[in-house]
Protein backbone atom coordinates (compact mmCIF):
# COMPACT_ATOMS: atom_id res chain seq x y z
CA UNK A 1 0.00 0.00 0.00
CA UNK A 2 1.56 3.46 -1.06
CA UNK A 3 1.72 5.87 1.79
CA UNK A 4 -0.94 8.03 0.04
CA UNK A 5 -3.09 5.01 0.10
CA UNK A 6 -2.65 4.61 3.86
CA UNK A 7 -3.23 8.54 4.56
CA UNK A 8 -6.25 8.44 2.81
CA UNK A 9 -7.65 5.21 4.73
CA UNK A 10 -6.46 6.69 7.50
CA UNK A 11 -8.66 10.02 7.04
CA UNK A 12 -11.53 7.64 5.81
CA UNK A 13 -11.45 5.80 8.97
CA UNK A 14 -10.67 8.37 11.73
CA UNK A 15 -12.76 10.92 13.44
CA UNK A 16 -11.42 14.51 13.34
CA UNK A 17 -10.74 14.29 16.84
CA UNK A 18 -8.80 11.37 16.25
CA UNK A 19 -6.91 12.63 13.75
CA UNK A 20 -6.04 15.80 15.99
CA UNK A 21 -4.63 13.27 18.87
CA UNK A 22 -2.50 11.56 16.50
CA UNK A 23 -0.94 14.68 15.25
CA UNK A 24 -0.73 15.86 19.03
CA UNK A 25 1.13 13.23 20.22
CA UNK A 26 3.45 12.79 17.54
CA UNK A 27 4.17 16.91 17.56
CA UNK A 28 4.62 15.93 21.49
CA UNK A 29 6.81 13.22 21.05
CA UNK A 30 9.20 15.61 19.09
CA UNK A 31 9.03 17.90 21.37
CA UNK A 32 10.01 15.94 24.35
CA UNK A 33 12.91 14.14 22.31
CA UNK A 34 13.86 17.68 22.68
CA UNK A 35 13.48 18.16 26.77
CA UNK A 36 17.06 18.62 27.59
CA UNK A 37 16.74 22.47 26.07
CA UNK A 38 14.82 23.19 29.32
CA UNK A 39 17.78 21.68 31.29
CA UNK A 40 20.99 23.55 29.43
CA UNK A 41 22.08 26.39 30.97
CA UNK A 42 24.59 26.94 28.91
CA UNK A 43 23.39 29.54 25.43
CA UNK A 44 25.57 27.62 23.17
CA UNK A 45 24.23 24.40 24.22
CA UNK A 46 20.71 25.45 23.69
CA UNK A 47 21.24 26.92 20.00
CA UNK A 48 22.51 23.47 18.90
CA UNK A 49 19.66 21.83 20.23
CA UNK A 50 17.69 24.28 18.28
CA UNK A 51 19.93 23.70 15.13
CA UNK A 52 19.23 20.04 15.80
CA UNK A 53 15.75 19.67 15.47
CA UNK A 54 13.99 21.72 18.43
CA UNK A 55 13.37 24.58 15.74
CA UNK A 56 11.40 22.54 13.31
CA UNK A 57 9.60 21.02 15.83
CA UNK A 58 8.58 24.22 17.83
CA UNK A 59 7.44 25.08 14.07
CA UNK A 60 5.36 22.32 13.18
CA UNK A 61 3.59 22.40 16.81
CA UNK A 62 3.13 25.93 16.04
CA UNK A 63 1.88 25.21 12.64
CA UNK A 64 -0.75 22.83 14.61
CA UNK A 65 -1.86 25.29 16.73
CA UNK A 66 -2.31 28.24 13.92
CA UNK A 67 -4.59 26.22 12.28
CA UNK A 68 -6.50 25.27 15.25
CA UNK A 69 -6.87 29.03 16.11
CA UNK A 70 -8.32 29.20 12.53
CA UNK A 71 -10.90 26.73 12.72
CA UNK A 72 -11.84 27.84 16.35
CA UNK A 73 -12.43 31.64 14.89
CA UNK A 74 -14.70 29.97 12.27
CA UNK A 75 -18.48 30.55 12.94
CA UNK A 76 -19.40 27.44 11.67
CA UNK A 77 -16.75 26.18 14.45
CA UNK A 78 -19.29 23.64 16.70
CA UNK A 79 -17.73 23.91 20.14
CA UNK A 80 -19.40 25.93 23.16
CA UNK A 81 -17.73 29.23 23.12
CA UNK A 82 -16.60 28.37 26.36
CA UNK A 83 -14.51 25.86 25.16
CA UNK A 84 -13.15 27.83 21.95
CA UNK A 85 -12.62 30.65 24.42
CA UNK A 86 -10.49 28.60 26.43
CA UNK A 87 -8.55 26.64 23.84
CA UNK A 88 -7.93 30.06 21.40
CA UNK A 89 -6.45 31.57 24.70
CA UNK A 90 -4.19 28.16 24.86
CA UNK A 91 -3.58 28.72 21.20
CA UNK A 92 -2.38 32.13 22.16
CA UNK A 93 0.13 30.92 25.31
CA UNK A 94 1.54 28.35 22.40
CA UNK A 95 2.51 31.50 20.78
CA UNK A 96 3.89 33.03 23.29
CA UNK A 97 5.70 30.40 24.75
CA UNK A 98 7.43 29.08 21.48
CA UNK A 99 8.97 32.91 20.97
CA UNK A 100 10.38 32.59 24.39
CA UNK A 101 11.57 29.46 23.98
CA UNK A 102 13.80 30.79 20.48
CA UNK A 103 14.83 33.54 22.58
CA UNK A 104 16.81 31.07 24.60
CA UNK A 105 14.10 30.32 27.31
CA UNK A 106 13.11 26.81 29.06
CA UNK A 107 9.64 25.81 28.51
CA UNK A 108 9.89 22.76 25.90
CA UNK A 109 8.18 20.90 28.04
CA UNK A 110 5.64 23.22 29.56
CA UNK A 111 4.44 23.24 25.51
CA UNK A 112 4.77 19.49 25.26
CA UNK A 113 2.83 19.11 28.70
CA UNK A 114 -0.28 20.88 27.29
CA UNK A 115 -0.41 19.11 24.12
CA UNK A 116 -0.42 16.18 26.11
CA UNK A 117 -3.44 17.51 28.12
CA UNK A 118 -5.26 18.56 25.34
CA UNK A 119 -4.57 15.32 23.44
CA UNK A 120 -5.66 13.42 26.38
CA UNK A 121 -9.07 15.32 26.33
CA UNK A 122 -9.32 14.05 22.60
CA UNK A 123 -9.35 10.71 23.50
CA UNK A 124 -12.20 11.25 25.90
CA UNK A 125 -15.41 10.58 23.58
CA UNK A 126 -17.94 13.73 24.03
CA UNK A 127 -20.45 12.39 25.91
CA UNK A 128 -17.93 11.88 28.77
CA UNK A 129 -17.15 15.53 28.25
CA UNK A 130 -20.41 16.69 28.89
CA UNK A 131 -20.87 14.61 31.39
CA UNK A 132 -17.68 16.20 33.24
CA UNK A 133 -18.10 19.20 31.86
CA UNK A 134 -15.73 20.98 33.71
CA UNK A 135 -14.66 24.63 32.31
CA UNK A 136 -11.49 25.16 30.53
CA UNK A 137 -8.50 26.19 32.49
CA UNK A 138 -6.99 29.40 31.58
CA UNK A 139 -3.91 28.89 29.44
CA UNK A 140 -1.12 30.18 31.83
CA UNK A 141 -2.75 27.40 34.40
CA UNK A 142 -2.95 24.42 32.21
CA UNK A 143 0.90 25.43 31.19
CA UNK A 144 1.66 25.11 34.82
CA UNK A 145 0.04 22.26 35.66
CA UNK A 146 1.27 19.81 32.80
CA UNK A 147 4.99 21.78 33.50
CA UNK A 148 4.84 20.03 36.91
CA UNK A 149 2.98 16.82 36.21
CA UNK A 150 -0.09 17.43 37.97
Amino acid sequence: MSINAYKTTIRQSESPRQIERRILARLTGALEAHGDYDTTHNTAARLEILACGLRDALAENQKFWAELKYDLSQPENGLSPNLRAGLLSIALWVDRQTSSIMGGQPGVMALAGVNRTIAAGLATTPAAMAADAEPVQPAAELAQTAHHGG
